[in-house]
């Protein structure tokens, strides 16, 4: 196989599935913490999750000149909303249970905000964001 195959569709290694316990407070019948299954997104999910969350705004003193603002909040709380493949959070049941409709609103109504952070860090990770904490310390120094 040339080096060019090993980028076909058909030979790239599949992303696995990820399974994270995020809370112990999600029981099973037996009282073990269910995990949740994280998968990773494609980039047009991500591109539509990165659209749906940015808005034309004005620029101030230029008449008729707008530019994107990417609400950055909203961006990684799809893209995690994206990346859960269990629980379904767009399940109508499990929203109905917790008096919201959407998949956003009901993974914030759902957890604590520690386990929501926990969420979007794993949700990043699995996408490919993480970044070293030393990565971080030299970015902030330049």
């Amino acid at each position: 196989m040339s080096n060019l195959q090993a980028f076909f569709a058909q030979n790239v290694e599949k992303v696995k599935i990820e399974e994270h316990v995020i809370s112990d407070r999600f029981k099973d019948e037996n009282g073990k913490p269910i995990p949740w299954k994280f998968g990773a997104i494609d980039g047009d999910t991500d591109a539509a999750n990165r659209k749906a969350s940015t808005k034309r705004m004005p620029v101030p003193g230029k008449k008729g000149l707008v530019m994107p603002e990417t609400d950055y909040e909203l961006y990684i709380l799809k893209n995690a909303v994206s990346t859960i493949k269990f629980p379904d959070l767009n399940n109508a049941e499990l929203q109905k249970s917790y008096g919201v409709m959407g998949a956003e609103a009901l993974l914030q109504k759902m957890l604590l905000p520690g386990e929501l952070t926990k969420v979007k860090q794993i949700a990043q990770e699995v996408n490919g964001f993480s970044i070293e904490t030393d990565d971080l310390v030299e970015q902030a120094k330049n």
